[in-house]
């Protein structure tokens, strides 16, 4: 009956999830999944922000650098491969710390999302994108509608590749994806932690960041993958600065063009993130990353958050000793909210 913990720690790109993981990690014998769905990728380490030596030496990750560049991974194999990864962590006795800023990726493990098994078809997809810059993303979207009038209410039409991949599943199954994506919540007991900042000061710091990325060598990264044959229609190029750089090198625009479309399409991605990760969102317990104290607020509900587990956990084998005509009222009353806490 023990439900075995999950801790996620989420929020926009370079607010400090990874620091955070690290000292909770090392508090109370954490690994971490990263939930980053540019980090899995090889060769792609400047512009993904990967974890430095150091703190993979710190800190036990997992799901980082585990394909190719030119893989495509579904969020159904991300999401097989976090549960795994999950459980091989309870397994060796250590506390899970789902931590990244991909809101999909976060929370299809967290609410346990049922995803189609349809494998990308990518000549399917390549004449979807036509049809898409043919008719424009609305009556593409329109599209999209006619089948899946579900999905479609949930897209917003300027998101085309998750339109695609929409049509996609509806087009290789007949089979709407809005009726393959039916949740079960995972076995875990889950707290959810969210790391904020007012939104111009993390502008800011992204902006100092994209300019230490460009000093550490981000341009001769992406000039590296471009020469070993990875091109800019990949997903993995579809990251924040890889399509940006690469439109530099191919004589496109000027680096400078270049830089500032990425600080520019960052602070687009954040406000993303954020549409992923709302502040109202009573599930997420938000912490200001400019408070002094913030880590240490962090490990004191962490460590609540698991005495607590320990004392239902007691509470829930007292019960089952007692006489079976007793149990239904005594467990409903040692409920325990899945995700977070209820006022968090």
């Amino acid at each position: 009956m023990k439900l075995p913990p999950l801790i996620a720690i989420v929020g926009p790109t370079g607010i400090g999830k990874t620091a955070l993981a690290i000292k909770i990690a090392q508090a109370f014998s954490g690994q971490i999944v990263s939930a980053d769905s540019r980090q899995v990728y090889q060769l792609m380490d400047i512009g993904t922000a990967k974890p430095s030596t150091d703190e993979l030496v710190a800190a036990p990750h997992r799901l980082i650098d585990i394909v190719s560049p030119d893989y495509v991974l579904t969020l159904a194999e991300f999401q097989e491969r976090a549960y795994a990864a999950i459980d091989a962590i309870h397994a060796q006795g250590d506390l899970p710390l789902l931590a990244g800023g991909t809101g999909q990726w976060v929370w299809s493990v967290v609410e346990g999302w049922g995803i189609p098994r349809v494998p990308p078809d990518l000549t399917l997809r390549a004449e979807l994108e036509a049809a898409a810059k043919t008719v424009g993303s609305e009556a593409f979207h329109a599209k999209l509608a006619a089948v899946d009038p579900d999905a479609a209410a949930k897209l917003d039409h300027r998101n085309v590749r998750r339109v695609i991949r929409a049509l996609e599943v509806y087009l290789k199954t007949g089979i709407p994806i809005s009726a393959h994506q039916k949740k079960s919540p995972p076995p875990y007991r889950i707290l959810m932690i969210g790391l904020n900042m007012p939104r111009e000061s993390l502008y800011l710091r992204i902006d100092d960041r994209i300019d230490r990325m460009m000093e550490a060598g981000f341009l001769a990264e992406v000039e590296d993958l471009l020469a070993r044959g990875y091109n800019l229609h990949y997903p993995s190029m579809s990251g924040l600065g890889y399509r940006q750089l690469g439109r530099y090198l191919h004589g496109e625009i000027s680096l400078e063009e270049a830089v500032a479309l990425t600080k520019k399409e960052t602070r687009r991605f954040i406000r993303q993130q954020y549409n992923w990760f709302r502040l109202d969102d009573e599930r997420i317990f938000w912490l200001d990353v400019l408070a002094s104290d913030f880590a240490d607020l962090a490990l004191a509900k962490l460590s609540a958050f698991l005495e607590e587990g320990e004392n239902v956990t007691a509470q829930l084998d007292k019960v089952y000793e007692k006489e079976p005509s007793t149990l239904d009222a005594e467990l409903l009353a040692l409920q325990v909210v899945s995700i977070g806490d209820e006022k968090s």
